[in-house]
């Protein structure tokens, strides 16, 4: 479908980043069709749930931003699709439910504080000293929410460590395996956590520039 189109994205929503191409480049490659109930996770602006209403999808977009939630209403509607908008905590907003594939994009980046932040600009990207919150909670929660042989794809950046969102995927009865890659500069935000994330043995280098990103696929067994 090419690249990420830019969507008008306000302050407080997380706009689409290289972490946005590169797992919609993994979302085009999956088999969908008008029968196909997407759920993406954390949706912001909604980048990759109107990806997937483009294809024919039946779509949920999530997320616990109200603002996001509009937003993503507002960027399908000006796309010409329909997608359905809850608002809630990750599966938690659709109890019940079952879906052929599950996106996300969730908040991965390394944050001093223990907690996430619950408002401010912040709360679409920190996620706890690990990176890991919200990670590990989609890890343990998607199984449930997907119907036998659906799909899940996650980006998150490589500091959080891919190994164990691979070993949590298969705890909670999923394949996982890595199906995208990308190295990209630092953004603002790591740029000034340098040399807290050095401390943390997260950086091997205070100078550091480039972080990876990762695309996990898992599929139910």
């Amino acid at each position: 479908m090419g690249p990420v189109a830019a969507l008008p994205t306000p302050p407080g929503v997380y706009a689409p980043q290289h972490d946005t191409g590169l797992i919609a480049r993994a979302l085009d490659d999956e088999r969908l069709d008008a029968g196909s109930a997407v759920l993406d996770l954390c949706t912001g602006s909604g980048a990759l749930a109107v990806r997937a209403a483009r294809r024919g999808a039946r779509v949920t977009a999530v997320d616990i931003s109200w603002r996001a939630l509009a937003t993503a209403w507002c960027n399908a509607l000006l796309a010409g699709r329909c997608i359905t908008v809850r608002h809630g905590d990750l599966v938690g907003a659709v109890p019940g439910r079952r879906y052929d594939l599950v996106v996300s994009n969730p908040p991965y980046v390394p944050a001093p504080a223990a907690n996430p932040p619950n408002r401010g600009p912040a709360r679409a990207w920190d996620a706890g000293p690990d990176g890991r919150v919200f990670v590990d909670r989609i890890c343990d929660s998607t199984a449930e929410v997907l119907r036998g042989g659906g799909v899940l794809l996650l980006v998150h950046s490589g500091l959080c460590g891919t190994a164990p969102t691979l070993e949590r995927l298969a705890a909670s009865g999923m394949d996982a395996t890595v199906v995208g890659r990308a190295t990209v500069p630092f953004g603002p935000v790591l740029r000034e956590r340098r040399s807290w994330l050095h401390s943390r043995g997260m950086l091997r280098d205070r100078h550091e520039e480039l972080e990876e990103l990762v695309v996990v696929r898992g599929v139910r067994r």
